[in-house]
């Protein structure tokens, strides 16, 4: 509430101001308009640090720190959580990670180094309107997303990966086109993420080898993961996000408050808007101005993000790995939460750091990085280590280096899951092969009759074909097989659990393998893509073309029952084909055509046509597709269609015993249904909709609309407008660094207290201190 008043109180001074005073560029001010020439071949940049600085800062600071953070995480989930062992707990942390540290999370994830890096990019280019429309392009999609992770705890709660819904809902052929396009995604965004690392590690590193850059990579994306698994990855970046957000303040009391060498271009907001004010800036700005928010190619490029964010949140398995990890009310407020701290990030640090650019750049007449080194996004730590030196290299090389362990550390676990959970456990290993939906892993058996609804499968033939398996909390067998540690990946003695038991053993020891050899190819893929000549400007909006006609599909499956499986798969490979072929005619109508092909096919009107044809054609289909060949004729048919994914289920943590706070008769066996979810969670669902709807209306259209009527900025709207993106931050730095140790620390000592009293209570009553609920009724991170 404090930052949406603050945000409307601004915004109505800003639109009073604009009615007050217009300005047009340099006007009044002596040796206005400057020209900024283009920098010639020879980059003025001279990276600050050794080689030996920038890999021991790494290795030994980033990776020896979160492997410590990864030992610590495990000790929590061993003593406290008593879930060590468990396959699922790798992929969801324990499926119940508090509100401020999912929105921690989530907002260091979807923050990649090419946000910090080409958001500058974008200011340098485009003036401030760069800034805003690439940070709206992209928190739009954060914005939408709580929807459908309400959507997906409700309906499929027992699901790791989104491809385990369409696999349960269509069957192998579209689980098999969208398993490949999924970790395409992965490859795409891992594209970005080595060429950022690339960009950054040469612009601060004297003589750093593409070799080295890989193998470090590999060690900071595999190392903690493979220790500690996806709840790692959440303790790992609340550190990331809090030392961004402090580095963060630090360059901006350097830039607009602190005095400084560089004359009359830094120090003080008045010094880089006078600056600023005397500067040509690009065609298609209003005035010519880069103090406008009327900006034709900033608007462009904001469209390009939104296409680009939607294929990397909806079609990114990694993206979903942090929102299943935590309860519908929880992940929806964590969203919406993360939203408002992402777009603080990007957008203060592109106008602060392409702003200063420019401003510094106009006190000499020439730019001082070449164009192939501003799109490399080599801006932010040019402008670092020309401020504060050694010191200043240091905090841009860690600042990227946590959103990289972060963003990387995720794909691999993407990765990772993908082939642990869609590719070994249904094609290669199964543990029953063609299992019917809806029925029982363990006994084969429909288990229809198990949830709240109470009927049978359509298999039954008057005999009793429902699944009788005792669940696993109830399971005295279990208790004494869990209770000798000797028998991990042995014989266990439970009839029941225990061969499935023995097989998650196994798929846990396959995952092991997985991390390892996803972090190991990384090293190869990444001298590929450096051999390749793809710069990171290409990789960021070219890419987007490949996955986006994908997204409806994903969107549609888990929100609309009559999508079919023939359709999903006919629309995203018809998009993909036409989004390509769309992006490579608009390329030749440049000069060059397609023999220029890296320059022409990453215009923005290239890309632009790409996305929007491959998303349009791909959603069209899908529609028109589904609504020729569903088979929902009623209500009962919508309640089978849905089962099959609340059906997705580990026998050995079970979905529902997450939720026995909220359904309490899940103790005596209930399983709820997806309406009863539905019911329970209604409520998220609500603030799912209206914190949505609300957050895309404030910061798609009034706050664009209101700056965009500004037309060229005065010095007083340019003053209000870079101290509210300040005050904007700093509130988002005082959540991320104080809210998640807080409800951490709670939330772990009252498992504690939780743990202590059912302990007492089975001492009293002469029962196993391995008390059932305190091995399964567990509050999470």
């Amino acid at each position: 509430m404090m930052i949406r008043s603050s945000f409307a109180a601004v915004l109505l001074f800003l639109a009073f101001i604009n009615h007050q005073c217009e300005q047009t560029v340099g006007s009044g001010l002596p040796g206005c308009p400057r020209n900024i020439t283009p920098s010639g071949p020879q980059s003025a940049n001279t990276p600050p640090l050794q080689r030996f600085q920038t890999y021991l800062l790494l290795l030994l600071g980033f990776c020896g720190f979160s492997l410590l953070l990864a030992l610590l995480y495990n000790a929590i989930r061993k003593h406290i959580f008593k879930d060590f062992q468990n396959l699922d707990s790798t992929f969801d942390a324990g499926g119940r990670v508090t509100l401020s540290l999912t929105a921690t999370t989530v907002a260091t994830q979807l923050l990649w180094p090419a946000d910090l890096l080409q958001s500058a990019t974008v200011a340098t280019k485009n003036g401030l309107a760069g800034p805003l429309w690439y940070s709206v392009g992209v928190v739009i999609n954060v914005l939408l997303f709580p929807l459908l992770s309400v959507e997906v705890k409700t309906k499929a709660p027992g699901a790791k990966t989104y491809l385990q819904i369409i696999q349960a809902r269509f069957g192998s052929v579209p689980h098999i086109t969208y398993t490949i396009f999924a970790l395409v995604t992965n490859v795409v965004i891992t594209s970005c993420l080595v060429l950022a690392a690339r960009a950054t590690i040469r612009s601060l590193t004297a003589d750093a080898s593409d070799e080295m850059v890989v193998i470090i990579l590999a060690i900071m994306f595999g190392s903690y993961s493979f220790v500690g698994g996806l709840g790692t990855t959440f303790y790992v970046s609340y550190f990331n996000a809090s030392l961004i957000f402090v580095m963060l303040m630090i360059l901006i009391l350097n830039v607009f408050y602190l005095d400084n060498d560089y004359g009359g271009a830094l120090g003080s907001i008045h010094k880089m808007y006078t600056a600023l004010n005397c500067t040509v800036g690009p065609e298609g700005n209003e005035g010519r101005s880069f103090l406008t928010f009327r900006s034709e190619g900033s608007l462009i490029f904001g469209v390009i993000g939104i296409f680009l964010a939607s294929s990397v949140t909806f079609c990114d398995q990694a993206s979903w790995q942090s929102r299943i990890a935590a309860k519908p009310t929880q992940g929806v407020l964590g969203f919406l939460i993360a939203a408002f701290i992402w777009y603080a990030i990007p957008s203060t640090l592109a106008t602060t750091t392409g702003m200063a650019y420019i401003a510094y750049s106009s006190e000499q007449g020439s730019y001082f990085l070449p164009e192939s080194e501003l799109n490399e996004g080599f801006v932010t730590p040019f402008i670092t280590s020309r401020l504060l030196g050694e010191t200043g290299a240091f905090m841009v090389l860690s600042m990227v280096s946590m959103a990289l362990m972060s963003t990387g550390s995720g794909e691999v676990m993407a990765v990772s899951s993908i082939l642990v959970y869609d590719i070994f456990q249904k094609y290669i290993r199964p543990y029953r092969r063609n299992l019917p939906p809806g029925h029982c892993i363990l006994c084969g058996k429909s288990n229809k009759g198990n949830y709240q609804t109470g009927y049978q499968s359509d298999m039954d033939d008057g005999k009793d074909q429902s699944c009788s398996c005792v669940r696993v909390d109830h399971c005295e067998a279990c208790k004494t097989d869990l209770s000798d540690t000797r028998l991990y990946g042995k014989a266990y003695q439970c009839p029941t659990h225990g061969r499935y038991r023995h097989y998650q053993d196994t798929l846990i020891r396959y995952k092991d393998w997985c991390i390892v050899w996803v972090s190991l190819l990384i090293v190869p893929f990444g001298l590929l893509v450096f051999t390749s000549g793809i710069d990171l400007n290409w990789a960021f909006t070219a890419g987007c073309v490949i996955t986006i006609g994908f997204c409806p599909a994903v969107f549609l499956c888990i929100i609309w029952v009559k999508t079919t499986g023939i359709a999903i798969t006919i629309g995203g490979i018809v998009g993909l084909i036409s989004g390509i072929a769309v992006t490579l005619g608009l390329a030749t109508t440049y000069d060059g055509g397609l023999s220029d092909f890296l320059t022409n096919t990453g215009q923005d009107y290239s890309v632009l046509g790409g996305c929007c044809t491959s998303f349009g054609v791909s959603l069209i289909l899908i529609i028109i597709v589904s609504l020729c060949t569903h088979k929902i004729k009623q209500d009962e048919d919508a309640d089978d269609e849905w089962m099959k994914t609340v059906a997705i289920r580990n026998p050995l943590q079970p979905w529902e015993l997450t939720f026995i706070e909220d359904f309490p008769k899940v103790r005596d066996g209930y399983i709820p249904d997806h309406k009863d979810m539905g019911k329970r969670f209604r409520s998220a669902k609500i603030i799912a909709l209206v914190g949505s709807l609300s957050g895309i209306i404030v910061l798609m259209f009034i706050l664009p609309g209101i700056m965009s009527s500004l037309y060229v900025m005065t010095e007083s709207q340019f003053t209000h407008w870079v101290r509210f993106c300040h005050v904007w931050t700093f509130i988002a730095a005082a959540f991320v660094i104080f809210a998640p140790p807080i409800q951490e620390i709670v939330s772990i000592s009252r498992q504690y207290r939780r743990l202590n009293r059912l302990s007492q209570e089975a001492s009293s009553t002469e029962i196993s201190t391995s008390d059932s609920y305190a091995r399964y009724d567990t509050t999470g991170l």
